[in-house]
């Protein structure tokens, strides 16, 4: 099968158990990371739909966990500005999967295409070791 682009924080334990997911489905990954990636305005937009904007952000990330971050009160432009400049800011992962694009381990077009069923009680979106959004887990 051909490659899936899988942006993904390094040592992130859910981002772990999703690629787990994908791969005993047989989807061949190319892993990278998000902190790392040069990221523009207009290279995140595209992953984000039209998912309200607070949905495009990590609700792990220490500014918004502090209310530093108020992603509520966040435009288009302000929300991409904050996040290519603190990747940690992005909701992820962040997929690719030929000409479709998906942030979050959820209902979306890259898992739907690849028919990947979330069963309701699977928590693959927040870190197994809280109800929390995931973060790296030592």
């Amino acid at each position: 099968m051909t490659d899936l682009v899988f942006y993904e924080k390094p040592g992130c334990i859910g981002n772990k158990q999703q690629k787990a997911i994908l791969r005993r489905l047989g989807v061949s990954l190319e892993v990278r990371d998000i902190l790392s990636e040069n990221w523009t305005a207009e290279s995140l937009r595209s992953f984000f739909g039209n998912k309200a904007v607070p949905t495009w952000f990590n609700e792990s990330a220490p500014q918004v966990k502090s209310g530093e971050i108020n992603t509520d009160h966040l435009n288009e432009t302000e929300a991409l500005r904050l996040m290519v400049d603190q990747p940690i800011l992005i909701k992820r992962p962040l997929m690719i999967y030929q000409s479709l694009k998906q942030s979050g381990f959820t209902v979306g077009p890259v898992l739907d295409y690849l028919g990947v069923n979330l069963n309701d009680g699977q928590k693959v979106e927040t870190c197994p070791m809280s109800d929390q959004p995931c973060e790296t887990v030592p």
